[in-house]
């Protein structure tokens, strides 16, 4: 199978946010002895429970592999050629770089709790962004938001209350259990912060007397659909036409700048939109 430079790209990213995701748990969770959620946390909770002696990138490997039937069945092919790739990396990622941080970056354990959180929830944000999971409970998080509007963010949470109070039996310690809610919950947010701000659009009304040539240049490079609307000028008293676009945030820089190159004189009004569903964009779901 040939991959074209935008999927190349897509596992360049995905890398990377396992990455991240990993330093995050080797760097301030595992050593800190803080139980965050998913299968690393269940994998850090073997990784103490049996004395240190089975590490936390091959409890994370093993447990995913009988996750990865579910995601090829449900996700598809395409979901599972990622998955499986995300793992494999995050187990060496995992394997690797535990032994390169016996002890955390950090002295103070809640400084560590809100660290790996966040590193922790970015790299599966980036890694579900580009159409790939970390496994464990992402996998399950979704497949629900395949079919329900419910962010991964907040079903992850849900799903991993019950590991993180379950490292009580292991440490006997409440506080342990505190800062893995901690963990949890800043890492809940940081996922969809990342999810929300790669979904991010835009939608623009574009007053020009160049509308035709604006619009058709739109249209071919950015292949977004465009809303023609008459209106009358109440000043001028004149008819004009206005474009009605709605784009993503990233793609704003380039309307502007084909916009200046047609009509410097144009009037741009633009505003965040909290969801865009439909062609080109997120999938009706109900």
């Amino acid at each position: 199978m040939k991959l074209n430079t935008s999927e190349l790209k897509s596992y360049f990213i995905i890398a990377l946010g396992l990455a991240i995701y990993s330093f995050g748990w080797t760097a301030f969770l595992i050593p800190s002895e803080i139980i965050g959620g998913g299968v690393s946390g269940i994998g850090t909770l073997i990784f103490y429970g049996s004395g240190k002696t089975i590490p936390v990138g091959v409890s994370y490997f093993i447990i995913n592999c009988f996750l990865i039937i579910i995601a090829l069945k449900i996700l598809g092919p395409k979901f599972g050629a990622k998955t499986i790739y995300a793992i494999l990396l995050g187990s060496v990622f995992l394997s690797f770089q535990q032994k390169i941080f016996t002890v955390p970056l950090v002295d103070d354990k809640f400084m560590a709790a809100i660290i790996g959180g966040i590193l922790g929830g970015a790299g599966v944000g980036i890694t579900i962004s580009q159409g790939g999971s970390s496994g464990g409970t992402d996998i399950i998080a979704m497949i629900i938001n395949k079919y329900k509007n419910i962010s991964p963010g907040r079903i992850i949470l849900y799903f991993d209350v019950f590991i993180i109070a379950s490292s009580y039996l292991v440490f006997g310690d409440v506080p342990t259990i505190v800062y893995g809610y901690v963990s949890m919950g800043i890492a809940s947010y940081a996922i969809d912060m990342v999810i929300s701000g790669a979904k991010q659009s835009a939608q623009m009304f574009i007053i020009t007397n160049e509308h035709e040539k604006i619009a058709n240049e739109i249209a071919a490079s950015l292949n977004r659909g465009i809303s023609v609307i008459d209106s009358v000028g109440w000043y001028s008293k004149e008819n004009r036409k206005i474009l009605m676009v709605v784009v993503r945030k990233h793609e704003t820089p380039q309307v502007f700048k084909l916009v200046k190159h047609f009509d410097p004189d144009a009037f741009i009004s633009m505003a965040s939109v909290m969801g865009v569903y439909g062609s080109g964009f997120e999938e009706i779901r109900a």
